[in-house]
Protein backbone atom coordinates (compact mmCIF):
# COMPACT_ATOMS: atom_id res chain seq x y z
CA UNK A 1 0.00 0.00 0.00
CA UNK A 2 1.59 3.53 -0.90
CA UNK A 3 1.05 7.30 -0.93
CA UNK A 4 2.97 10.16 -2.00
CA UNK A 5 5.59 11.47 0.23
CA UNK A 6 4.32 14.51 2.32
CA UNK A 7 7.57 15.90 3.74
CA UNK A 8 8.96 19.05 2.92
CA UNK A 9 11.92 18.75 0.08
CA UNK A 10 14.51 21.27 -0.75
CA UNK A 11 15.33 21.77 -3.91
CA UNK A 12 18.85 21.39 -5.21
CA UNK A 13 18.86 24.41 -8.54
CA UNK A 14 20.26 22.99 -11.68
CA UNK A 15 21.18 24.16 -14.90
CA UNK A 16 19.08 22.79 -18.46
CA UNK A 17 19.15 24.06 -22.08
CA UNK A 18 16.20 24.67 -23.40
CA UNK A 19 14.80 26.19 -26.83
CA UNK A 20 14.25 29.85 -26.31
CA UNK A 21 10.26 31.04 -26.54
CA UNK A 22 9.42 27.49 -26.95
CA UNK A 23 5.61 27.16 -26.20
CA UNK A 24 5.69 23.66 -25.19
CA UNK A 25 2.69 21.18 -25.04
CA UNK A 26 3.54 18.58 -22.86
CA UNK A 27 1.24 15.86 -21.92
CA UNK A 28 0.73 14.84 -18.37
CA UNK A 29 -1.58 11.49 -18.91
CA UNK A 30 -2.60 8.78 -20.33
CA UNK A 31 -4.28 5.25 -20.49
CA UNK A 32 -2.96 3.80 -17.31
CA UNK A 33 -0.21 6.24 -16.40
CA UNK A 34 -0.25 9.91 -14.55
CA UNK A 35 2.55 12.01 -13.89
CA UNK A 36 3.26 14.24 -10.94
CA UNK A 37 2.33 17.79 -12.61
CA UNK A 38 0.48 18.81 -9.19
CA UNK A 39 4.21 18.68 -7.52
CA UNK A 40 5.87 20.50 -11.08
CA UNK A 41 7.22 17.59 -12.17
CA UNK A 42 6.74 17.19 -16.01
CA UNK A 43 9.52 15.09 -17.58
CA UNK A 44 13.24 13.84 -17.34
CA UNK A 45 16.34 15.02 -18.70
CA UNK A 46 17.52 12.38 -22.01
CA UNK A 47 20.91 13.24 -20.90
CA UNK A 48 21.00 13.62 -17.07
CA UNK A 49 22.02 10.50 -15.07
CA UNK A 50 19.77 9.23 -12.72
CA UNK A 51 21.07 7.11 -9.90
CA UNK A 52 19.28 4.92 -7.05
CA UNK A 53 20.88 5.43 -3.51
CA UNK A 54 20.43 4.08 0.07
CA UNK A 55 20.87 5.10 3.41
CA UNK A 56 22.90 2.18 4.76
CA UNK A 57 24.85 -0.66 3.53
CA UNK A 58 22.18 -3.40 4.52
CA UNK A 59 19.01 -1.25 2.61
CA UNK A 60 21.18 -1.06 -0.40
CA UNK A 61 21.97 -4.86 -0.32
CA UNK A 62 18.01 -5.53 0.59
CA UNK A 63 17.02 -2.99 -2.25
CA UNK A 64 19.26 -4.06 -5.24
CA UNK A 65 17.82 -7.19 -6.22
CA UNK A 66 14.10 -5.82 -5.96
CA UNK A 67 14.87 -2.52 -8.30
CA UNK A 68 17.24 -4.41 -10.82
CA UNK A 69 14.68 -5.27 -13.54
CA UNK A 70 12.60 -2.44 -13.21
CA UNK A 71 15.95 -0.03 -13.24
CA UNK A 72 16.84 -1.80 -16.63
CA UNK A 73 13.72 -1.73 -17.78
CA UNK A 74 13.91 2.20 -17.46
CA UNK A 75 17.40 2.29 -19.30
CA UNK A 76 15.92 0.55 -21.94
CA UNK A 77 13.11 2.87 -23.20
CA UNK A 78 15.63 5.76 -22.46
CA UNK A 79 16.18 7.07 -18.61
CA UNK A 80 19.81 7.08 -17.92
CA UNK A 81 18.90 5.43 -14.38
CA UNK A 82 21.47 3.30 -12.27
CA UNK A 83 21.89 1.81 -8.42
CA UNK A 84 24.45 3.38 -6.83
CA UNK A 85 26.02 3.33 -3.20
CA UNK A 86 25.54 4.38 -0.12
CA UNK A 87 24.69 8.34 1.04
CA UNK A 88 22.94 10.10 3.89
CA UNK A 89 19.35 10.65 3.40
CA UNK A 90 17.46 13.24 5.06
CA UNK A 91 13.54 12.72 4.38
CA UNK A 92 12.79 16.06 5.03
CA UNK A 93 15.36 17.22 2.36
CA UNK A 94 16.42 16.18 -0.94
CA UNK A 95 19.68 15.22 -1.50
CA UNK A 96 22.30 15.88 -4.74
CA UNK A 97 20.70 16.78 -8.28
CA UNK A 98 19.65 13.46 -10.14
CA UNK A 99 19.81 11.08 -6.52
CA UNK A 100 17.13 8.78 -6.28
CA UNK A 101 17.44 8.46 -2.41
CA UNK A 102 15.44 4.94 -1.06
CA UNK A 103 15.56 4.49 3.12
CA UNK A 104 13.60 3.06 5.82
CA UNK A 105 11.22 4.88 8.18
CA UNK A 106 8.26 3.05 10.61
CA UNK A 107 5.03 3.93 9.55
CA UNK A 108 6.22 6.99 6.95
CA UNK A 109 2.25 7.61 6.38
CA UNK A 110 1.36 6.51 10.49
CA UNK A 111 -0.54 3.81 9.07
CA UNK A 112 0.56 0.27 8.80
CA UNK A 113 2.00 -1.10 5.81
CA UNK A 114 2.19 2.29 3.66
CA UNK A 115 5.61 3.52 2.00
CA UNK A 116 5.90 6.85 0.68
CA UNK A 117 7.59 8.16 -2.44
CA UNK A 118 8.15 11.84 -4.23
CA UNK A 119 9.84 14.05 -6.37
CA UNK A 120 11.76 16.96 -5.26
CA UNK A 121 8.76 19.26 -5.98
CA UNK A 122 8.95 22.23 -8.49
CA UNK A 123 12.06 21.71 -10.48
CA UNK A 124 13.43 24.06 -12.56
CA UNK A 125 11.34 24.12 -16.22
CA UNK A 126 9.25 20.93 -14.47
CA UNK A 127 12.54 18.47 -15.27
CA UNK A 128 13.08 16.11 -12.53
CA UNK A 129 16.12 16.00 -10.41
CA UNK A 130 15.03 12.81 -8.38
CA UNK A 131 13.61 12.51 -4.74
CA UNK A 132 13.09 10.35 -1.72
CA UNK A 133 11.22 6.64 -1.18
CA UNK A 134 10.45 6.15 2.50
CA UNK A 135 10.18 2.45 2.79
CA UNK A 136 8.20 0.83 5.80
CA UNK A 137 10.21 -0.86 8.14
CA UNK A 138 7.44 -3.18 9.50
CA UNK A 139 7.59 -5.19 6.22
CA UNK A 140 10.52 -6.72 7.72
CA UNK A 141 10.72 -6.75 11.22
CA UNK A 142 8.10 -9.54 11.36
CA UNK A 143 5.27 -6.95 12.28
CA UNK A 144 3.25 -6.56 9.53
CA UNK A 145 2.22 -9.62 7.14
CA UNK A 146 2.77 -8.68 3.75
CA UNK A 147 3.15 -10.65 0.36
CA UNK A 148 6.43 -10.95 -1.30
CA UNK A 149 5.53 -9.57 -4.47
CA UNK A 150 3.52 -6.52 -2.64
CA UNK A 151 6.61 -5.87 -1.14
CA UNK A 152 8.87 -5.57 -4.43
CA UNK A 153 6.36 -3.96 -6.00
CA UNK A 154 6.21 -1.58 -3.53
CA UNK A 155 10.19 -0.43 -3.68
CA UNK A 156 9.66 0.11 -7.09
CA UNK A 157 6.41 1.79 -6.97
CA UNK A 158 7.82 4.37 -4.90
CA UNK A 159 11.35 4.60 -7.01
CA UNK A 160 9.29 5.93 -9.71
CA UNK A 161 7.27 8.26 -7.53
CA UNK A 162 10.36 9.86 -6.99
CA UNK A 163 11.22 9.73 -10.76
CA UNK A 164 7.92 11.29 -11.28
CA UNK A 165 5.24 9.28 -11.57
CA UNK A 166 1.99 9.17 -9.79
CA UNK A 167 -0.96 6.95 -9.59
CA UNK A 168 -3.37 6.58 -12.58
CA UNK A 169 -6.41 5.69 -10.96
CA UNK A 170 -9.25 6.51 -12.71
CA UNK A 171 -13.31 6.30 -12.13
CA UNK A 172 -13.59 3.11 -13.79
CA UNK A 173 -17.20 2.48 -12.40
CA UNK A 174 -18.44 6.03 -13.05
CA UNK A 175 -19.69 6.85 -9.34
CA UNK A 176 -18.02 10.30 -9.29
CA UNK A 177 -15.09 8.88 -6.44
CA UNK A 178 -11.58 7.74 -7.76
CA UNK A 179 -10.83 4.67 -5.53
CA UNK A 180 -8.50 2.23 -4.81
CA UNK A 181 -7.72 -0.44 -6.98
CA UNK A 182 -9.28 1.41 -9.82
CA UNK A 183 -7.12 1.56 -12.09
CA UNK A 184 -7.26 0.29 -16.11
CA UNK A 185 -5.45 -3.39 -16.46
CA UNK A 186 -4.42 -5.48 -19.47
CA UNK A 187 -6.39 -8.59 -20.90
CA UNK A 188 -4.79 -10.89 -18.18
CA UNK A 189 -5.86 -8.72 -15.42
CA UNK A 190 -2.31 -6.66 -14.50
CA UNK A 191 -2.24 -3.23 -13.54
CA UNK A 192 0.43 -0.78 -13.62
CA UNK A 193 2.46 -0.87 -10.89
CA UNK A 194 1.89 2.75 -9.95
CA UNK A 195 -2.01 1.44 -8.99
CA UNK A 196 -2.81 2.72 -5.75
CA UNK A 197 -2.12 0.33 -4.34
CA UNK A 198 -0.92 -3.12 -4.50
CA UNK A 199 -0.62 -2.61 -8.50
CA UNK A 200 1.94 -4.66 -10.81
CA UNK A 201 2.45 -8.34 -11.21
CA UNK A 202 1.67 -11.06 -8.63
CA UNK A 203 4.03 -13.65 -10.47
CA UNK A 204 7.27 -14.69 -8.83
CA UNK A 205 8.99 -14.18 -12.19
CA UNK A 206 7.65 -10.90 -12.69
CA UNK A 207 7.06 -9.48 -9.53
CA UNK A 208 8.81 -5.73 -9.32
CA UNK A 209 9.13 -5.53 -13.24
CA UNK A 210 7.54 -2.19 -14.68
CA UNK A 211 4.50 -3.34 -17.34
CA UNK A 212 3.80 -1.84 -20.38
CA UNK A 213 1.73 1.20 -18.93
CA UNK A 214 4.52 2.53 -16.76
CA UNK A 215 6.94 2.16 -19.39
CA UNK A 216 4.91 4.87 -21.13
CA UNK A 217 4.75 7.13 -18.51
CA UNK A 218 8.78 6.80 -18.53
CA UNK A 219 8.45 7.88 -21.89
CA UNK A 220 5.86 10.60 -21.64
CA UNK A 221 8.46 12.41 -19.13
CA UNK A 222 11.65 11.93 -21.44
CA UNK A 223 9.13 13.31 -24.52
CA UNK A 224 7.91 16.11 -22.61
CA UNK A 225 11.67 17.09 -22.53
CA UNK A 226 12.41 16.91 -25.81
CA UNK A 227 8.75 19.05 -26.43
CA UNK A 228 10.69 21.96 -24.09
CA UNK A 229 14.05 21.35 -26.13
CA UNK A 230 15.51 20.23 -22.65
CA UNK A 231 18.46 17.77 -23.56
Amino acid sequence: MRKTLAVAAAISVCTLTTAPAEAATLTTKGTGWNLTSRLGVTSLSPSRSYTVTFATAAMKARYTPYLTAAVDQAKAVGVKLALGGVETVNPAKCGPVGHVQITEMYRPLRKPGYSQGMPCPHPPKGVGIGGIAAIDSEYFDGSYRIDTYVVRNTVVHEMLHALGLDHPNVDLDKDGVVENFECVATSYGNKPIMCDPNGGYRTTVDMGKLTGFDLNGLKALLANARVQGVR
